[in-house]
């Protein structure tokens, strides 16, 4: 296992800067860069950027880069190489994400969502090569890959590449036993072949912000003071070997809740243990969808349905009873041009997605329930 400092003591909260504050339709780099003080201030370090999520690395340079020391801080980010036509435009990220945040060098480098379906790509484009060059050359600090499927396939990738430094997993008390993310399977895989784990996705993008109302009653009978998105990072901090677990916060009041249990980080004793597993079973009889918002699905979507905003209507309806909400938001979405019955069936959204939803019936019992009313 690596033995580095700066990964054995990096504080167990990471700034996820995927969804960072919007004004209009650009980020709101102000409110960011108030974000960013907040959290240096109470002295986390990591954050963690990609490639492809729009404007974040640029964000990154302006709020974080720009005003502090290189030293002070520790940046991530991504190399996709499913969106790259060639081994060269695959090689040109790496030096885009330099240009783009002026970091200099990257603390934390990913290969990025690899799945089964794409990681003959990272093979054939020779990347693992490329990156080890990179981190001979000083450019790389820590190299490491992010993850979306099976524990044989998590195998399989360790096995064969034992010098990366950290895996990022989706964990959460949500996915722990859920069998399309198997996240207590890939997390022990992991832990097998002695690597620190960096997690991604502890909120379920969000949706354990606003979990079932049972599990809010649960939470809120034991501790009413904490709020929901607390259980969920702080299960995720308590588990042995994680770097850090990033919260990708959207607003200053995020940030705040955030730091007020995580500065003094305590991790959960028997009792919150206990009360997580009961969130457990009542999430076995929720019939929610488990979308995270990322949006991967929307991309290349050809009739551009706005594939996670309809989920999160129907969310409301199957999680809360809320069905004049539901409602309500479907009606916005449609208003804005598109529906759930507006598919096509191509499957484009299905091979990208890193929950492994089936999407196309998702969208068909969606519309079966809100196109009608």
């Amino acid at each position: 296992m690596s033995k580095a400092p700066d990964m054995a003591n990096t504080k167990k909260l990471g700034f996820g800067l995927m969804r960072l504050p919007k004004k209009g339709f650009r980020i709101d780099v102000k409110q960011t860069s108030e974000m960013v003080d907040l959290f240096m201030e109470a002295g986390f370090t990591y954050f963690d950027t990609a490639y492809v999520y729009t404007g974040s690395e640029e964000a990154a340079k302006k709020a974080l880069v720009d005003r502090y020391p290189r030293d002070s801080f520790t940046l991530a980010t991504k190399l996709h190489a499913p969106s790259a036509r060639s081994e060269e435009a695959a090689r040109k990220q790496f030096y885009t994400s330099l240009e783009r945040t002026g970091a200099q060098y990257f603390d934390y480098y990913l290969l990025h969502s690899i799945m089964g379906n794409n990681y003959r790509t990272y093979e054939r484009y020779h990347l693992w090569d490329f990156v080890n060059e990179l981190k001979s050359k000083g450019l790389i600090k820590h190299l490491g890959f992010s993850f979306h499927d099976n524990p044989e396939l998590l195998d399989r990738v360790l096995t064969e590449h034992p010098d990366v430094d950290f895996v990022q997993l989706q964990i959460n008390y949500a996915d722990w036993e859920n069998p399309s993310v198997t996240s207590r399977a890939n997390y022990e895989t992991a832990r097998r072949h002695g690597k620190y784990i960096t997690v991604m996705e502890p909120v379920k993008g969000g949706n354990l912000a606003d979990p079932p109302r049972d599990i809010k009653k649960l939470f809120s009978e034991h501790s009413p003071d904490m709020s929901y998105p607390s259980w969920a990072i702080r299960f995720a901090a308590s588990l042995d070997g994680i770097l850090t677990v990033l919260s990708g916060m959207s607003d200053l009041s995020q940030m705040k809740d955030n730091l007020s249990y995580m500065k003094d980080f305590r991790p959960l004793d028997s009792e919150e243990q206990e009360i997580i597993r009961e969130a457990q079973r009542i999430l076995g009889r929720s019939k929610t969808i488990p979308c995270t918002t990322c949006s991967y699905c929307t991309k290349g979507c050809p009739m551009q349905i706005p594939i996670p905003e309809i989920f999160k209507a129907m969310n409301k309806r199957l999680g809360n009873g809320q069905l004049e909400e539901s409602s309500r938001d479907y009606s916005d979405i449609k208003a804005k041009g598109s529906c759930a019955a507006d598919c096509i069936g191509c499957g484009q959204c299905e091979g990208v997605c890193p929950q492994h939803l089936k999407i196309i019936d998702l969208l068909k019992e969606c519309s079966e329930a809100l196109d009608t009313n």
